[in-house]
């Protein structure tokens, strides 16, 4: 049976029909990595304090006047959630690998891409939402104006997802490696780019008064091509890093 406690996932018993069901595998998965990232709380704070850490720091490199501030507050926010977005994308599949479990996850039957789907979702919660939802209190340390705060809570929502499905591709590849943090930077930032562009793009054209709906509709094309292709990906790639 899928369980749901703090083990390994299990394989499926052979008569258990209703476990093949891919949305029962999505929420088993789910609720198994929630509870196993709320074990290691280490991993839900470093990313926030990062965060925290970037924004707090960057008017004391460059200006701490109000008005450079502002102007370059959309860009400052959405590096610093995307740098703490890739700081715990090393762990997300490297307990498992390392205490067995991701081998029975390969050899089980239920779909590997439904599995690794629950924990980008998992990841995404833990990390993502969170600094999604602590974004609005960076921008007011940055002097951002009110009318973008929509538009960074909203271009964050839909692109931070992205960053999950995009870096969890990367952490598969390097699950085996030692130092693969490294690794994953070098191949995860530069697909990072086209959702930066587009979620700063968003922030400023809010601010300034312009139409959001096109970079959103963006973000959100992106996402969507993320969400159908990345699980597939990611699958590929532990096969292969298990494997060799």
């Amino acid at each position: 049976m899928l369980e749901t406690k703090l083990q390994p996932l299990a394989v499926l018993e052979p008569d258990s029909d209703t476990e093949y069901r891919p949305g029962r595998i999505l929420l088993l998965t789910l609720k198994r990595e929630l509870r196993l990232a709320l074990r290691r709380r280490s991993d839900l704070v470093n990313p926030l304090i990062f965060f925290l850490m970037v924004a707090t720091l960057f008017p004391l490199g460059v200006s701490p006047e109000p008005s450079v501030l502002a102007t370059l507050a959309p860009g400052v926010v959405w590096v610093a959630a995307l740098l703490s977005t890739l700081l715990a994308m090393d762990s997300l599949f490297r307990s498992d690998y390392e205490d067995g479990s991701l081998e029975q996850i390969l050899l089980s039957p239920q779909p590997l891409f439904v599995v690794v789907f629950g924990k980008v979702l998992a990841h995404w919660m833990m990390t993502g939402l969170p600094l999604t939802l602590m974004a609005p209190l960076i921008g007011v340390m940055l002097f951002l104006p009110a009318e973008g705060m929509g538009g960074l809570v909203l271009s964050l929502l839909i692109g931070t997802p992205t960053l999950s499905l995009v870096g969890a591709i990367g952490a598969a590849l390097t699950v085996g490696l030692r130092k693969g943090g490294v690794l994953i930077s070098l191949l995860v930032l530069p697909l990072y780019i086209p959702v930066l562009i587009f979620g700063t793009a968003a922030v400023e054209a809010a601010v300034t008064g312009l139409p959001v709906a096109g970079h959103l509709a963006l973000l959100g094309a992106l996402l969507a091509l993320g969400a159908a292709l990345a699980p597939l990906a990611i699958a590929a790639a532990l096969r292969i890093s298990v494997s060799g």
